[in-house]
């Protein structure tokens, strides 16, 4: 596996297509197409204890993200069925990406080397990506705590809280 992307606002951001875990197709291209600034973000596992809490911080301010014209993607490598589960469980009101491959992780530079516990590992860099219609990242963060990310993310969108 090659050294991790590191992208940067303003650059174009990668073009995707991939399935959701109820089968439907989500492609950056189409988003673009519709004027739809898009929130793709990447996180380590369903149902684990940082993850619920930053899904359900976009699953509660959904309606200010979904009113001022955002799409909210979640993206993992985790299976078809783990991701049904967590939407139904913490009753998700935006698409889980089904990234099996890596994929998409590797185009988006968030699978990386993690350390814990001092040992190192390759995994998944909690990070968030705005891409706006134009196809360009607006905001990008890597490493971003689950915890308060999504505040954050809205008041530097000008979306307050």
């Amino acid at each position: 596996m090659s050294e991790a992307i590191t992208h940067e606002v303003g650059q174009t951001a990668p073009v995707f297509e991939c399935l959701d875990s109820s089968g439907q197709t989500h492609s950056s291209t189409a988003y673009q197409t519709d004027g739809k600034t898009v929130i793709l973000y990447f996180y380590p596992r369903d149902s684990t204890p940082g993850c619920t809490t930053q899904a359900c911080d976009f699953r509660d301010n959904m309606a200010r993200l979904t009113s001022e014209g955002y799409i909210v993607l979640g993206v993992s490598k985790d299976t078809e069925g783990s991701h049904e589960k967590f939407v139904s469980k913490q009753e998700l009101n935006f698409p889980l990406l089904m990234d099996r491959d890596g994929e998409l992780h590797e185009k988006f530079g968030t699978w990386r080397m993690k350390m814990n516990y001092g040992r190192e590992y390759m995994g998944c860099s909690r990070s968030t990506f705005v891409i706006t219609p134009d196809g360009n990242f607006s905001w990008l963060r890597y490493n971003v705590k689950a915890k308060g990310h999504v505040g954050m993310l809205m008041r530097e969108l000008g979306l307050g809280e």
